[in-house]
């Protein structure tokens, strides 16, 4: 009892002392007089700092994005990381009677916005769902006799066409925005909600009583990285063979383990369900229990009915070929549904904008001194109209070039049409998500996918619908994401001229350390294995998504379109139901595309994220302030520590250094 009520006058005092800390942050002059020129924001120990977070997490969401596809928003950690890693250079470097520039809310920004561009590339890049189903393996398990995927329709995996083909699509996205950024942060006003949250923190640091807050932080971050990283090293000893280990606990019998139901130890995952929503969790773990627990099992037995007896399970004719297809038709229901939603709610608010632009300049009048100042400061240092224009064109130009010279299925003509369009398509996804704080571009990619892949033809098709949903997702993705971080500068007071050059450094840097994250799990690990641990699960979805838009449903195993059909039109109604209902009973209908993501992996990650939630929901309940913001400093350290060990791990695979002990779990022997 002493101990809580201690706490707790401790984190009223804080609260009280960073309430007082906001007034006189928000002072006027004193924060005009302390930005420093946009050229002195970014700095040689930032740009340092970025390299080195950005490989950290790169590794991170490489590993996710190869294992299960769901990758949180890491945006607010890596604000964190930063500034945990400068303050402890600072440190040093004052220890050693070395004189150092002092940190500023500025330059913390830069570094974030560096790093969230540098492992953004990872995240989106394609590793795991378009570029890696153009490979051989890919190709194969969705079946060389599969009509719509034409013979040779595949291109491995190379470091040189991988690096170019990012560096040629991802400056255009940089650039497509760029003039409309006042019209979008200024004059709409969109509160771009991670964007926003990531500046909140980012000013919390950077006051002289918020310091204490950000200490305790700093403090429970290395804790949880040290332990995560020594139990990734502790478990390594012990998984000297296939399926042994931790990771193949067998947590609740192994009957259920064969279903994919058990807790792997994960403190990635761990760490990756303290950060998403508890509803997140659970559809995971309800989609589960519905595949892996029901579905599989029924379909399992109409083996030599509904396909036939003696075909591999891996196949697209066998069971396989219903958790591909029911997955895709989960996730083209919710995606078209939240996609239709948001372009009409950005219709309906850029109409009701345009309508009302009389009362701008009378809601000018009423603005607070600080969103002067902001306004005044994001103005200050604009980028020119003409550098944008110059720029989106050049880089337009070299891609329109380059792109069917390396995938000669894609037409140039195709990528011209893709390149007229970006802009109206990526003002419409920043649109929406300024107001959503929903990212769309992975569907606008979809739909480009479909349209590519149809128009391209048999032969073409697959690879031209691939290609072209990189392109548009690229574009769309990048240029919302950089309307985020202006977002962030815009309430930080950094200069936008500052924000698209971190950016561009954080592209570039990005461009090169995915394909080598990449490289490190595709040499050392069995990626693309659907028994495997990193079954790279996005991968063959889109490669059937272009099937299926070369072919349509003739490429179905049997039986799988009437299933299909009832999951697609579950995924409308279920999104229906939330937007419909009274908001105490629609915020506990399941997400339709969290729920498909374990249709093809399994259980098991679903279980380890629900832990996740599990703590944070006790944690609130014992002390819901400090688990307010020490929340996400934990789960940064426990994600961090285990993806930073992939890094020692991987190695040792390819030095063939096995662990010499295999630990798993055998039925008792019966007489």
């Amino acid at each position: 009892m002493g101990t809580r009520g201690g706490r707790g006058e401790e984190m009223a005092e804080i609260e009280n002392d960073d309430v007082e800390e906001t007034r006189d942050h928000h002072h006027i002059e004193t924060q005009t007089k302390m930005i420093p020129p946009w050229k002195e924001q970014i700095t040689v120990r930032g740009i340092v700092a970025s390299l080195i977070i950005g490989i950290i997490y790169s590794i991170i969401v490489m590993k996710l994005n190869l294992t299960t596809g769901l990758v949180p928003n890491l945006n607010v950690s890596a604000a964190l990381l930063a500034y945990v890693f400068i303050t402890s250079w600072t440190k040093i470097l004052v220890k050693a009677n070395i004189v150092t520039t002092p940190f500023t809310r500025q330059e913390n920004t830069i570094i974030q916005t560096c790093t969230v561009a540098c492992y953004s590339i990872a995240v989106g890049g394609g590793f795991g769902s378009y570029l890696l189903g153009l490979d051989k393996k890919t190709y194969e398990q969705a079946g060389i006799d599969t009509e719509g995927n034409s013979p040779g329709s595949y291109k491995e995996p190379g470091l040189d066409w991988m690096i170019g083909f990012l560096f040629v699509v991802s400056f255009v996205g940089l650039l497509a925005l760029v003039p409309l950024r006042k019209i979008m942060i200024i004059d709409y006003k969109l509160s771009y909600p991670s964007g926003t949250a990531t500046a909140v923190l980012i000013n919390g640091f950077h006051t002289s009583k918020g310091d204490k807050m950000a200490k305790k932080q700093v403090n429970g971050f290395m804790k949880f990285f040290s332990l995560s990283f020594v139990w990734s090293f502790f478990q390594w000893f012990y998984t000297g063979g296939e399926q042994c280990g931790f990771v193949n606990f067998p947590t609740f019998g192994l009957k259920a383990w064969r279903q994919t139901f058990y807790f792997d130890f994960s403190t990635t995952y761990i760490g990756a369900g303290m950060i998403c929503s508890h509803l997140v969790n659970l559809s995971l773990l309800l989609g589960a229990v519905l595949s892996w627990g029901v579905m599989w099992p029924l379909i399992s037995d109409k083996k030599g009915d509904w396909f036939p007896q003696n075909i591999k399970e891996s196949s697209m004719k066998s069971l396989n070929g219903y958790k591909v297809f029911i997955s895709i038709a989960l996730i083209l229901g919710d995606g078209l549904y939240n996609f239709l939603k948001t372009l009409l709610c950005t219709i309906k608010s850029m109409h009701a904008t345009f309508n009302n632009k009389k009362n701008l300049k009378t809601d000018d009048k009423n603005e607070t001194l600080d969103d002067l100042q902001r306004n005044e400061a994001f103005i200050k240092e604009s980028i020119p109209i003409w550098v944008a224009c110059i720029g989106y064109l050049f880089f337009s130009v070299i891609s329109i070039i380059v792109i069917p010279i390396m995938f000669p299925q894609l037409k140039w003509y195709y990528v011209v049409v893709a390149y007229i369009l970006a802009p109206s398509l990526s003002f419409c996804n920043a649109y929406g998500a300024g107001l959503t704080d929903m990212n769309m571009a992975y569907n606008y990619g979809k739909v480009s996918l479909f349209i590519l892949a149809a128009l391209a033809g048999k032969d073409n098709g697959v690879v031209a619908g691939l290609i072209g949903c990189g392109l548009i997702k690229s574009i769309v993705s990048i240029s919302s994401d950089l309307m985020h971080d202006l977002k962030t500068g815009y309430l930080t007071l950094t200069s936008p001229r500052s924000m698209l050059v971190s950016q561009a450094i954080g592209t570039a840097i990005g461009c090169i350390v995915a394909p080598l994250s990449f490289f490190l799990f595709y040499k050392a690990f069995d990626v693309g294995n659907p028994d495997g641990e990193y079954k790279a699960p996005y991968a063959i979805i889109y490669r059937n998504m272009a099937i299926l838009g070369v072919e349509g449903f003739s490429a179905l195993p049997r039986h799988c379109l009437e299933l299909c059909y009832g999951f697609f039109a579950f995924a409308v109604a279920a999104n229906l139901s939330r937007d419909l209902l009274p908001k105490r009973f629609g915020k506990w209908v399941p997400l339709p595309m969290a729920m498909a993501v374990p249709f093809l992996v399994g259980g098991y990650f679903a279980v380890d994220m629900c832990v996740g939630s599990l703590v944070v929901y006790v944690w609130h309940r014992v002390d819901g302030r400090k688990a307010g913001f020490m929340v996400p400093a934990v789960a940064s350290g426990l994600i961090c520590g285990d993806g930073l060990w992939i890094l020692p791990s991987s190695i040792l695979a390819l030095a063939k250094i096995n662990p010499p002990i295999c630990m798993s779990f055998l039925p008792t022997l019966r007489s």
